[in-house]
């Protein structure tokens, strides 16, 4: 029920269900039914939203540690370690999902789990050690670098003494729990990781390299393993079946990812011999996490070459990039087939300019072409079906699961496009006109709302990165970016309203007279009673900061003291972190060059700007390290530096924007 019902299950019924499993857990009588309890909570802790669980973090824990305490005096004394294995389990969850606030309990459960890393070392243990391995490192993630790093060598020490006194076994259960942890502890250390490289790189690429197990089994023997997820199965017939057991291989992959993108060049030595592991693992057909990990390796394994060269870099890529176009195009499961689209974009972007040869760029847009086709040859096919007589609730619901694939689909075609135009700039606009038709398409009206937002996205591409030369494609996404600002969608309506924003920015000023039309439409969007409801903030939001964009970058046609008073009004905005610096960047402007307008007569809008700003930063709308954040402290602090008049302005705040206020002044 924790699962499958999750979150609903947690938000409504933790005030039942956590009590009643911390009370079946002290069934002591029943070992089993205890096991099962912290199974349960594993579960439920998975799923519960943080806030929640924190809320009984004390009662939990307390029950934990005695347990902990009991079960390990019980190993030590009559050997049974049911209980054990899962509190520790338990404990790891609970870590997980509560984070920094796990930091209360660390000091008294390290000790305790350090010493069964050391001590549990008999083969029946295996299976308790590799959890208390596991137990540790989620520990550590959980409440940082900051309080782990104490431990941090001492515990690596205790892992690498389990290789190095001999290599462990493929079947090993403790393997798989060791090669998780070191990529958990190089996710905290960062580069300081970098020294136990050598040391841990051999087992995790042996583990990656292994050679599937491959075997015929009757019903009954795939019924003893079917709960392992090691195992993949292929029906033969009645009686027999094909499985695959790809151990471990999946999970190191993973790890190599990890590495990779944590220690960037600090990889760099092992950045051929991995890529020439994970290339032809792009077509390893028994096991989809492999490929996923493969190409999601990729661009990071790009990245860290880069401080060997530039032909070096040349030569991986030249390795890579017909093969992951080969993967993109004869990928048959759906969701690895976006691994190795989106794999693709950042390999674009990761090498700039140049990366894609002439033919490979065609080779390219030949496969998106043929995925453009398919995706409208489905709709059809979709509508067909639901005109069907044999049309009811169970045909929708997978008719539905194809919308929602083919939408993410497109999502990926999206990323390929703007990572070129990012790289390439308008250069790319010879290349693009080749399947521009199906853009256009997807923005007509009465195409669905996803093919109506990624066509606009991909348009809002082609007047960003082409500046003043996407002139020659208006006729294709003025009337769509317009409209599309009141259309019902709230994706769509976010989309136009960022094509309206950099149409402003970087369409020049030939478009000063579609800037100012617009403004009644995204001002009405603003305006609307509903357009703060959670499914519309960031639709509103990129309004704003559309309208910011205009009353900055382009206001030839508009009368800017006429709108600023609504503008300011809008304020404050927090939720598009992407947007938020381009408005507050331009708030900062007009305050900076004292425009009364905005500073109202007699500076009387002062307490609202410092309200607005004291907002802004208590919902962290904007890093405080930003060049634009540090801008708004400085005129914080400059109305600060004139006495009284800012000590009321305070006096008007929230207790939350005092705080944040009092935090960033105390900097």
């Amino acid at each position: 029920m924790s699962t499958d019902f999750a979150p609903t299950f947690e938000k409504k019924f933790h005030q039942k269900v956590i009590p009643g499993l911390l009370m079946v857990l002290e069934d002591d009588q029943n070992p089993r039914v205890q096991a099962h309890a912290g199974a349960a909570l594993v579960n439920f802790s998975e799923d519960c939203p943080k806030p929640i669980l924190v809320q009984y973090l004390n009662e939990i824990m307390a029950k934990l540690e005695a347990i902990l305490s009991a079960k390990f005096n019980e190993l030590v004394e009559k050997g049974t370690k049911l209980v054990l294995e899962q509190v520790v389990t338990t404990i790891a969850s609970v870590a997980d999902t509560s984070e920094e606030q796990f930091v209360a309990y660390y000091d008294r459960l390290i000790p305790c789990l350090k010493y069964i890393i050391q001590n549990a070392n008999t083969p029946e243990l295996k299976m308790l050690r590799g959890k208390t391995i596991e137990c540790v490192s989620l520990i550590g993630l959980a409440v940082g670098k900051e309080k782990f790093i104490g431990d941090a060598t001492e515990i690596m020490d205790l892992l690498l003494k389990t290789h190095t006194e001999g290599d462990l076994p493929d079947d090993d259960p403790q393997t798989s729990y060791l090669i998780s942890a070191w990529a958990r502890i190089c996710k905290i250390l960062g580069k300081q990781f970098q020294q136990y490289l050598p040391l841990v790189i051999g087992p995790v690429m042996r583990t990656a390299s292994l050679k599937p197990e491959v075997t015929v089994m009757d019903n009954d023997d795939m019924d003893e393993v079917s709960g392992d997820d090691d195992w993949h199965f292929v029906s033969l017939g009645e009686q027999q079946n094909f499985g695959i057991r790809t151990a471990d291989k999946a999970s190191a992959c993973d790890m190599l990812v990890c590495y990779a993108r944590e220690l960037k060049e600090g990889f760099a030595d092992y950045a051929e011999p991995v890529v020439k592991l994970m290339v032809p693992m792009l077509k390893f057909y028994y096991h989809d996490g492999v490929r996923t990990a493969a190409a999601q390796s990729l661009p990071c394994l790009l990245e860290c070459a880069k401080v060997k060269g530039s032909s070096f870099l040349q030569g991986m890529w030249e390795f890579i990039c017909p093969e992951l176009l080969k993967a993109i195009e004869t990928e048959p499961e759906i969701n690895v087939k976006h691994e190795h689209m989106y794999s693709l974009a950042k390999c674009i972007e990761t090498l700039g300019k140049g990366c894609m040869t002439e033919d490979s760029l065609k080779e390219l847009l030949r496969i998106v072409d043929a995925i453009l086709k398919q995706h409208f040859e489905r709709a059809v096919e979709r509508l067909d079906k639901r005109k069907d007589e044999d049309y009811d609730e169970v045909v929708e619901e997978q008719l539905e699961d194809e919308d929602n694939d083919d939408n993410y689909t497109l999502g990926k075609v999206a990323d390929i496009i703007h990572a070129l135009f990012v790289t390439y700039k308008e250069d790319f606009y010879s290349y693009f006109d080749h399947i521009m038709g199906h853009f256009v398409k997807m923005m007509e009206p009465d195409q669905p709302w996803s093919d109506r937002q990624w066509g606009l996205c991909v348009f809002d591409d082609v007047i960003e990165f082409g500046g003043p030369s996407c002139i020659k494609y208006q006729q294709y996404f003025l009337r769509p970016i317009a409209e599309g600002v009141s259309d019902k969608n709230a994706a769509v309506r976010q989309a136009a309203a960022y094509g309206c924003g950099t149409l402003a920015m970087n369409g020049g000023p030939a478009f000063a007279g579609t800037c100012a039309e617009v403004l009644p439409r995204l001002a009405e969007m603003i305006n609307d009673p509903e357009s703060r409801l959670e499914e519309n903030i960031n639709s509103t939001e990129n309004a704003i900061s559309a309208v910011t964009k205009i009353l900055q970058h382009n206001s030839a046609s508009v009368n800017v003291d006429e709108i600023l008073p609504h503008w300011l009004s809008w304020l404050p905005v927090w939720e598009d972190r992407d947007e938020a610096p381009h408005v507050y960047g331009y708030l900062c402007s007009l305050i900076e060059t004292n425009n009364t307008v905005v500073l109202g007569p007699n500076s009387s809008n002062i307490p609202r700007l410092i309200a607005i700003i004291a907002e802004s930063f208590h919902r962290g709308a904007i890093c405080q390290k930003h060049p634009v954040a540090q801008r708004m402290i400085s005129i914080i602090r400059q109305i600060q530096s004139s006495g009284e008049i800012f000590q009321l302005c305070v006096n008007q705040l929230t207790a939350e924007q005092q705080v944040a206020l009092s935090e960033l002044l105390n900097e």
